[in-house]
């Protein structure tokens, strides 16, 4: 037995309801938020936090992967950090840079 043609209009609309309150949440709750000291916080060691678990994770990765050429992921980290702090702290240039020796190393040595 097929549903009626009320019960299919009622869970369409239901459906459209609850999507509209999920997406239209995060900004009723947007404001309150920005004055929090927390989400400033957050705002401020995020970032940093989540590119130092990236790269903690790759870099072990890469260690136990090339155990020979240790000195490879050594000198791209290095020219990485190098360029990211003498390069104005621009990080698609920094990881550019470092991922460009990284792959020529590997590919030469």
């Amino acid at each position: 037995m097929t549903p009626g043609i009320g019960y299919m209009i009622a869970a369409v609309v239901i459906a459209g309801v609850i999507t509209v309150l999920l997406r239209a949440l995060p900004f009723a709750i947007l404001k309150p938020l920005r004055s929090s000291r927390f989400v400033q916080a957050l705002g401020r060691w995020m970032p940093a936090g989540l590119l130092l678990i990236l790269a903690v994770v790759i870099l072990k990765d890469q260690v136990v992967a090339r155990p020979g050429q240790l000195w490879i992921v050594a000198v791209a980290t290095a020219a990485t950090v190098l360029v990211h702090l003498l390069g104005g702290r621009r990080a698609l240039l920094s990881i550019f840079v470092g991922t460009a020796i990284y792959v020529t190393l590997l590919n030469v040595f």
